[in-house]
């Protein structure tokens, strides 16, 4: 099985690593024509383009004017240990992995992104901010969905052929980022697990700040068990959710959690 997750905005490049394992993204051919082209816009244009304050604008332009090759351990850091918001929270690999963990999740999950396309849970990478969705008009589309077309999804088929266990890819993105995959095209099974809420007795809903824990939380799971199928999947009862086999379909596990586990 492969898992793919969504990256996050906010970045960590100061605490210590608490391993020294490291890889080369293998798409930088590609995030060098980005970075050319974002590189050549003002703070104010990026500021616009991504939505964003202006502080944040002057930030993600001197990234873009700083983003140099060759990437080493002194100027980026595995993309699993830099990225730092929800999903990451709840993965915590770095309270949980150990040094064979690592060697796992190197086999088993991938980080899309806008930039770098499909990142390797060790792959170096730079300080950076661009969405998925974000507008960028190339030479290759008026966006990076058009950017990235087909890329993207065949090196998830490669991977996912290398992969241990069943051939199922495990959808737990955003759907910004799990749009930029054919999944029409994946070689094997997509399945995109579901997590709900129930607050107060009331209805069992997806609420966003929850789900983006959970989906991390799900992927920190799968790689420490060794979980290689999917049916195996329904084990999964971090943060007090469990299975639902009444609300699931065979491609769309739904987990749920009542307001117990709220917290």
């Amino acid at each position: 099985m492969l898992i793919v997750v969504s990256p996050a905005k906010s970045l960590d490049y100061e605490s210590p690593l608490p391993t020294k394992k490291h890889s080369e993204p293998r798409m930088l051919d590609h995030s060098r024509e980005l970075v050319a082209a974002m590189a050549k816009k003002s703070p104010r244009d990026i500021s616009k383009m991504m939505r964003v304050s202006e502080s944040l604008g002057e930030l993600n332009h001197e990234r873009f004017q700083d983003w140099e090759t060759p990437f080493t351990t002194e100027n980026a850091r595995p993309a699993l240990l830099a990225f730092t918001g929800d999903v990451y929270i709840g993965m915590d690999a770095r309270g949980s992995f150990g040094e064979r963990d690592y060697t796992q999740a190197q086999k088993t999950l991938r980080i899309l992104s806008g930039l770098y396309g499909v990142l390797r849970p060790l792959d170096l990478m730079q300080a950076y901010r661009l969405e998925m969705g974000s507008s960028l008009v190339t030479g290759r589309g008026k966006d990076l969905y058009g950017f990235w077309g087909g890329h993207i999804t065949d090196t998830l088929n490669a991977d996912l052929a290398a992969s241990p266990g069943a051939q199922a890819l495990i959808n737990l993105a955003s759907n910004e980022y799990f749009g930029a995959v054919d999944a029409s095209r994946i070689d094997g099974r997509v399945v995109s697990p579901v997590f709900l809420d129930s607050k107060d007795g009331g209805d069992y809903k997806i609420v966003s700040f929850f789900a983006k824990r959970a989906r991390g939380a799900m992927a920190g799971w799968i790689v420490r068990e060794r979980i290689k199928s999917v049916a195996g999947l329904k084990a999964f009862t971090a943060m007090g959710y469990r299975h639902d086999r009444e609300r699931s379909t065979v491609d769309q596990p739904v987990f749920i959690r009542e307001d117990g586990g709220m917290t």
